[in-house]
């Protein structure tokens, strides 16, 4: 039998969460090394050892950001795999999902791609694993789709179709203002790009 969640669990969980999202902006503004506890604890108006009640430290605090959005990216692509019967709507949701995603994490999006190098071994080896089982899920739901060669495109070609869709999907956030990433027409070109770019033909 579980404990009754009470006030005081729910208060540490938002205090929790609010903290990941302030290290995650400022992560994205400043960069990891350029970041300190007690910024990311003013933020959410807390001193900097009050942080330590949630997190470990720095580089735990990185962790749990980039770990959970690894997670939320795999979880929410085998929801979208396993509700699309067809391998059409199955590889255009996912494109859907990751576009919507994308728009909607572009700080998180931005400390994956740039600070990385800064996680703790365990840390970076858990990334590395949900990163290979979600690029794993995309390759499955792109090979029915592709005739290349008598048995459909080898595995190499379809992690490079999955791995060059990714990059042009998560470049958004580098090259666009907030104002447009809201903006609907941005997720609609977005996702017609990343259809043609996986079902080119060679």
């Amino acid at each position: 039998m579980t404990s009754p969640v009470t006030a005081r669990d729910r208060a540490k969980a938002e205090r929790s969460d609010a903290i990941l999202h302030a290290a995650a902006r400022l992560f994205a503004a400043r960069g990891y090394s350029g970041v300190s506890l007690e910024d990311i604890g003013a933020a959410v108006g807390v001193s900097g050892p009050a942080v330590y009640r949630h997190f470990a430290g720095k580089q735990a605090l990185l962790g749990a950001v980039l770990v959970k959005v690894s997670e939320d990216l795999i979880n929410g692509g085998r929801r979208v795999a396993e509700n699309t019967p067809s391998p059409d709507e199955r590889m255009h949701g996912l494109i859907t999902f990751h576009v919507d995603f994308a728009l909607g994490n572009a700080e998180v999006i931005q400390v994956q791609d740039r600070d990385v190098a800064h996680l703790s071994e365990a840390d970076r080896a858990a990334v590395r694993r949900l990163q290979r089982a979600y690029i794993d899920l995309w390759m499955d739901a792109l090979a029915p789709l592709h005739t290349a060669g008598a048995g459909g495109a080898d595995q190499e070609e379809l992690r490079l179709r999955v791995q060059a869709c990714f990059g042009l999907i998560n470049s958004t956030p580098h090259s666009t203002r907030a104002a447009a990433r809201r903006h609907s027409a941005t997720a609609t070109v977005l996702v017609a790009m990343a259809d043609a770019a996986l079902r080119a033909t060679i």
